[in-house]
């Protein structure tokens, strides 16, 4: 018999640590190579882990609620024949060691000039753990270690979490004078009180509901909406569809369905109006080179999520449609990986799907627009014909922008939903799939 170790797996280019969510297999179980062994939660999704290899899951080195960084031993597996690749058990001490130069390879290079090659996993006379992405963060904030050790941590065993870092850079400005930096302690949000009758239900919010709202709160402080309003003409794209979907799911073998039209839309104005897909840093502008377009989906359990299509300004209309079908069936069954969930550029929300004309969708951070898309609804409208203008059934649906007023003007968002507007107006019915 041999033993190999199971690794926390790197589960995309910016995801450097995860929170283990739950085993799914105990001490003992047989595994198969692939199958799934445990949940991990990163900052961009829940996702099941499958193990490296076949055999019985001897020993677990994590418990459930850790944050281990990318590279870390999370399990035994006790594997047929081979070379036992755990030739020893490390001692305490090594271990320690080995675990300082783990978080140094796994955090960003940065960090460096805040931590010494030595002493990375704790500071100075510091005895807390500090994760990379902790590290990163005070890094670009340029706090010192001094200061770092000073603040307050919420997490498990006193750890500094990114949310402790956050409200701490909320109050920073208050708890400097001069050199001096003082720990402060951050006031709790003051709490509506709410009546609750003996009929009534409490339900707890699960992780991913928490995360949403804290983003949503989050979203409306950084960046002042405002929502511009288009109602498009979408007649040729729905008789289109109406006439090829049936040969499209019959040669594809999944269904055509709007989103990709909108998507197609709103890529090639973004490739006309290019400052719509940027995101800000501090008093800089980033402007994105890639066009990722995030697709708002709805989950059963209520909860929406955004898988992004990369590059989308590159796909026609029919690799468009399978991207679309392929990241929305996986987001419902929670096996997207955390990069189709990062580096989005703009996002588009179908809030037509719920039967709802138009909405104000709240912007994802940090870019700086996103797009509500309504129902498509017959309307009587009036066309211009040579011989005159006549009334005419038409199918019609509105557009709302809301983009970030920092950045964004009304005239550049504006003019970037009539493009999209007009766009979808000036579909050829001669299109072939």
């Amino acid at each position: 018999m041999a033993t190999v170790e199971m690794v926390m797996p790197k589960m995309g280019e910016s995801i450097i640590e995860g929170t283990i969510l739950s085993w799914l297999k105990k001490e003992g179980d047989k595994i198969e190579q692939d199958e799934s062994v445990l949940e991990v939660a990163t900052d961009k999704v829940d996702t099941e882990v499958p193990a490296t290899h076949e055999g019985i899951l001897q020993k677990i080195l994590v418990k459930e609620g850790d944050v281990v960084a990318v590279g870390t031993p999370i399990a035994i597996i006790e594997t047929d024949g081979g070379q036992d690749s755990l030739e020893k058990k490390p001692t305490e001490k090594e271990a320690e060691k080995t675990n300082r130069e783990e978080v140094i390879e796994s955090a960003p290079a940065h960090t460096e000039t805040l931590i010494s090659q030595a002493d990375s996993k704790q500071l100075g006379g510091d005895s807390r753990f500090y994760s990379p992405l902790v590290l990163s963060i005070a890094k670009e904030e340029n706090i010192s270690k001094e200061e770092l050790a000073k603040i307050p941590g919420t997490g498990k065993e006193g750890r500094v979490s990114k949310n402790d870092m956050l409200s701490y850079l909320k109050n920073r400005g208050k708890a400097q004078e001069g050199s001096e930096v003082k720990s402060i302690e951050t006031p709790p949000a003051q709490k509506i009180a709410v009546s609750v009758s003996a009929h009534d239900e409490i339900i707890e919010m699960d992780r991913m509901r928490k995360m949403i709202a804290q983003r949503m709160v989050d979203s409306k402080r950084i960046s002042p909406h405002v929502t511009s309003f288009v109602e498009a003409d979408v007649t040729n794209i729905v008789l289109w569809r109406n006439k090829v979907k049936d040969s499209y799911k019959k040669k594809e073998g999944e269904a055509l369905t709007f989103t990709p039209f909108f998507v197609h839309a709103v890529a090639r104005a973004i490739r006309d109006f290019p400052m719509i897909n940027i995101s800000v840093d501090g008093d800089k502008i980033i402007k994105k080179k890639d066009i990722n377009i995030g697709i708002a989906v709805a989950l059963p359990s209520g909860n929406l999520i955004v898988p992004n299509i990369k590059n989308a300004d590159q796909f026609n209309l029919t690799g468009l449609s399978k991207k679309v079908n392929d990241l929305a069936n996986r987001a419902r069954i929670n096996k997207l990986s955390p990069d189709e969930l990062a580096n989005g550029t703009y996002t588009i929300s179908n809030v037509g799907s719920f039967g709802n004309v138009m909405g104000t969708p709240i912007i994802m951070q940090p870019q700086v627009a996103i797009l509500a898309v309504g129902a498509i609804t017959k309307k009587p409208a009036v066309v211009e014909t040579p011989t005159g203008d006549v009334i005419a059934i038409r199918h019609k649906m509105f557009l709302s922008h809301s983009y970030d007023h920092r950045v964004v003007d009304g005239s550049l968002g504006g003019m970037f939903v009539k493009r999209v507007a007009d766009y979808l107006e000036e579909f050829d019915l001669n299109t072939e799939v």
